[in-house]
């Protein structure tokens, strides 16, 4: 053996056997062969499906997979679990079954003891053309039935509010992965060059209850962050303390050549073009924002249209705001809006997590939430922009058919509950899916949210199976190994 050998390993020593070798590449050429007659029936696996990225245009405008029905997706979170048996799933067996027992139900649920069987705490009634059963409590959005399609067979896979946040922003019940708005963003860039591609508005009442995880990037490039504001937290530092705008202007000009003299110096430096790039942004967002978030530019008849100008509630005239501003950022290109209605764990106080007193908070929280959200999506479709717009309303989970012993309120409920959509791409005043006749658990049609959201991506013309980014030597998506699109809701 040369001495030169001695240092390498047994397998590194193998490699210089030359009879060796020779054996091992008939097998060598046998692979490519097969791989070459199964790339050619196009059985091979897929090949990593993140997009390629200039990290000098971050921003820049992708092409999808396939041809998109959607260019702009506005989702309406409302943080804290909806009820779905007050809302959109009428069950007409809680009546006859109002304050007994559910035979064979659980004793305790996440919160405690369960309690008897509870009507609707609403009145339904038939809507529209379609004649669909959607409560009182949102009579504004209950006029826009026949544009819905909804998915009432939805699962989580966690009861608390954080983790399932989690699950429905970003496909995993755990901190740290890519939310929803994120992956697009990532996938697809930005039709506008000077704003983000990606923002989320919480309620005026506070954040979700998972806060920024559900806007946050996770692994992906901190680029495709959601940006935060709302009518009443603008994006805060647009303009330098003191000085005027000409000195505002020239300053930004002068430190536009000096990064551009020291990219030349570096150029093989990815990490200092994102930056650049970032900053270039946010230069340019300190000319467009403060126009975009000016509503007094808004007529009157909008505002009324929206709630915007109720003096009586301030907090539905704040939401209604942020309905309008939403409306705004995608008329102006901006890819993915989350808009909040609901903020942290509170009692049922500021969001709607209704376990002691459903009713009572209810009536708050859905006159917050009805007439700027229908007014939004009427103002969308008169202006013609629900051609391209994807609208979705999403809650966590949902609620029990029963009411928690001694109190007036419904628990948890990750096994059966209803969000929609409308707009580009989606058919109209369709139901997809069941509950069991008491609302507990999904029974037909059963769709876990990752085919929610992997409907979401193939509307944007995004193969959720597809569109990965590698991280810590796995291939991850934002569906996870899971998520079929659901076709039945689709154009």
């Amino acid at each position: 053996m040369s001495p030169q050998a001695e240092h390498l390993s047994t397998a590194g020593r193998l490699l210089l056997d030359r009879r060796r070798f020779l054996a091992n590449s008939t097998s060598a050429l046998g692979s490519i062969a097969l791989a070459n007659l199964l790339g050619g029936d196009g059985l091979l696996g897929a090949a990593q499906g993140g997009p390629i990225i200039d990290p000098a245009k971050p921003y820049a405008p992708r092409q999808p997979h396939f041809p998109a029905k959607a260019k702009n997706v506005i989702v309406i979170f409302c943080a804290g679990a909806v009820s779905q048996l007050e809302t959109w799933d009428y069950k007409p067996e809680l009546i006859k079954w109002d304050d007994k027992p559910l035979p064979g139900g659980p004793s305790v649920t996440f919160q405690g003891p369960a309690g008897n069987l509870a009507r609707p705490q609403y009145e339904f009634r038939r809507r529209g053309k379609t004649g669909k059963w959607v409560s009182d409590m949102i009579p504004h959005l209950a006029e826009l039935t026949d544009d819905f399609a909804f998915v009432h067979s939805l699962t989580s896979k966690s009861n608390t509010h954080g983790p399932a946040e989690n699950f429905l922003s970003t496909g995993f019940v755990l901190d740290g992965f890519p939310s929803i708005g994120s992956w697009a963003t990532y996938a697809l860039g930005s039709e506008s060059r000077d704003l983000p591609s990606y923002v989320a508005i919480p309620d005026p009442r506070g954040v979700p209850q998972n806060g920024s995880n559900n806007w946050g990037p996770g692994f992906l490039p901190a680029a495709f962050q959601g940006t935060t504001m709302s009518s009443k937290n603008p994006v805060r530092h647009l303009a330098a303390p003191g000085g005027s705008g000409k000195e505002d202007a020239a300053a930004r000009s002068l430190l536009q050549k000096m990064n551009a003299r020291h990219l030349e110096v570096n150029p093989g430096d990815s990490k200092l073009a994102a930056r650049i790039a970032s900053y270039e942004l946010a230069a340019r967002m300190q000319l467009s924002m403060p126009e975009l978030s000016d509503l007094d530019s808004e007529p009157d008849h909008i505002l009324r249209m929206y709630g915007a100008d109720d003096a009586q509630n301030p907090d539905k005239a704040a939401f209604a705001k942020n309905c309008i501003l939403a409306r705004r950022l995608v008329e102006k290109g901006v890819r993915f809006v989350q808009l909040f209605n609901g903020a942290y764990a509170s009692g049922g106080k500021l969001n709607w997590d209704g376990h002691t007193d459903l009713k009572g908070q209810y009536d708050v929280h859905a006159e917050i939430l009805d007439q700027p959200a229908a007014a939004l999506i009427r103002d969308l479709k008169q202006r013609g922009m629900l051609d391209d717009t994807l609208v979705v309303w999403c809650t966590e989970f949902g609620r029990m058919p029963f009411f928690q012993k001694g109190a007036k309120g419904r628990d948890h409920n990750p096994d059966g509950f209803t969000c929609w959509m409308t707009g580009a791409g989606v058919k109209s005043g369709v139901s997809h899916g069941e509950t069991d006749p008491l609302g507990q658990k999904a029974v037909k049609n059963i769709h876990p949210l990752y085919d929610f959201n992997a409907t979401i991506m193939h509307l944007l013309g995004l193969d959720h199976e597809r569109l990965t980014f590698e991280h810590n030597g796995i291939e991850r998506r934002l569906t996870n190994v899971e998520g079929h699109v659901i076709h039945e809701i689709l154009v």
